[in-house]
């Protein structure tokens, strides 16, 4: 079985709302790292120097090949990340291998033939 790193950069309001819709696509789980910041096409405004930004998290998520590209677009749909500039951000990696996934290649095998 292969896998897919899904990265996805959230609004911190977002994050249980993309969470749990990546669940329903088919992810199986995910890593949460909070207080990311970023920075896009456009700079950030400041008041008094400093910078007014909506905090990010990065959730990182490792899942099957097959069930990768619905997840990302879930994620970016949940995400709103085509409806203004800043929303978020989501990027698909390629794993050439992974270990400490056996539970969930027991898990994935029959979902994944089902879509097959």
């Amino acid at each position: 079985m292969r896998f897919k790193l899904l990265l996805a950069f959230v609004e911190d309001s977002k994050t249980e709302q993309v969470l749990d819709a990546a669940r329903q696509a088919g992810a199986t789980g995910a890593t949460v790292i909070n207080n990311a910041r970023g920075e896009g096409l456009n700079q950030k405004r400041t008041f008094f120097g400093l910078t007014l930004e909506v905090q990010k998290d990065v959730l990182l998520f490792v899942v099957e090949e097959h069930l990768a590209r619905q997840i990302l677009e879930t994620i970016s749909e949940v995400g709103e990340f085509d409806q203004a500039s800043g929303q978020g951000i989501a990027v698909q990696i390629d794993i050439e291998d992974a270990v400490g996934v056996a539970h969930q290649v027991e898990q994935l095998t029959k979902v994944v033939e089902d879509e097959l």
